[in-house]
């Protein structure tokens, strides 16, 4: 055997008997699945529905635990500073990849301080607006906004969110300029389109269906690239005119930077299992929410840093900022 060989195989072996210990026995004690964001939105329902049948296939607790603030700052910073080991693990969405574009301090770094673990749903918004305004489908907004610019204004539920983003992104490439109106949060955001304060609304489809089901709101695109199954009759923003316009909310799940492979690979496989179980499945997607998963660790750490250099592009050339 020559010696480049013997190194190799020797090396291999090494790695072998040292990754090995990660596999056989992880995990031995409890896992706690962070959630930096209230509990009751989207992100923390798919993370308790995630949780428990893991919990039952691991065989040992995972404990959601909740940790809002502004920006998901607090629960990702200590995260970010866990132990790299598999026990922490967190849940994250669009403001994960979008904060750090937008502040000049997060706290953290979604590429150097976290290693992706798996998609866990997708989320498609929906173009909202109250039913007063005299348009019923984009290319009539376009039109109107474009006759008045910077009369029609959209609320969202602050600046760098979700819709914050959605709304500037749609903006540049319809060519016109609309009245951004950040709120604390996306509640009384939506709250005012509904009452006529503002006249749109980028929100996620789950929460405005009941109002457009009511009358409250009017659909008027969906921000993904395929119709959504909550309104297969409303067209998406991109078949509307604005070709390739995509925008969708996702949510996934990190760990700290160094840990092991194979303890990604355990909870990715998981991931795939659970969120592909039809039941499951099916419930979510009756609300909006498609449950996803990725084709690896690596996949995943690839989709979010895709996010980051997409929404640090729009940022810098719409000029958000974050104090």
């Amino acid at each position: 055997m020559k010696k480049s060989q013997y190194t190799r195989l020797v090396l291999s072996l090494f790695l072998l008997n040292v990754c090995a210990p990660y596999a056989q026995s992880y995990p031995t004690k409890s896992i706690r699945l962070i959630v930096p964001l209230a509990a009751g939105g989207n992100v923390d329902i798919v993370a308790r529905a995630i949780a428990q049948p893991m919990a039952e296939a691991l065989g040992q607790t995972v404990i959601v635990d909740n940790r809002p603030s502004a920006s998901s700052l607090v629960g990702t910073q200590m995260v970010a500073k866990a132990p790299a080991d598999g026990y922490t693990i967190l849940a994250i969405a669009n403001t994960f990849a979008t904060v750090p574009s937008v502040m000049p301090n997060p706290g953290y770094d979604p590429i150097k301080d976290f290693a992706g673990v798996s998609l866990t749903c997708l989320v498609p918004q929906l173009l909202v607006s109250n039913p007063s305004l005299p348009v019923r489908n984009v290319k009539e907004l376009i039109a109107l906004a474009k006759r008045k610019p910077g009369e029609l204004a959209w609320s969202t539920s602050g600046t760098a969110g979700t819709g914050h983003m959605a709304g500037e992104l749609f903006s540049r490439q319809a060519g016109i300029k609309l009245l951004h109106v950040p709120y604390k949060g996306n509640a009384p955001a939506l709250i005012d389109v509904i009452a006529g304060q503002v006249q749109l609304m980028f929100d996620q489809v789950s929460t405005s269906q009941p109002y457009v089901l009511s009358g409250k709101l009017r659909p008027l695109g969906v921000t993904s690239l395929t119709r959504s199954a909550l309104f297969p009759q409303v067209p998406t923003i991109d078949e509307s005119g604005l070709k390739g316009f995509e925008d969708i909310t996702f949510n996934g799940l990190v760990v700290p930077i160094a840990t092991p492979r194979d303890i990604k690979l355990r909870i990715q496989s998981e991931v795939v299992r659970i969120v592909h179980t039809k039941d499951l499945h099916q419930r979510f997607l009756e609300r909006g929410i498609e449950l996803a998963s990725s084709a690896s660790p690596e996949a995943f750490g690839d989709y979010v840093v895709a996010e980051f250099d997409k929404k640090g592009k729009l940022a810098r050339e719409a000029g958000i900022k974050m104090d």
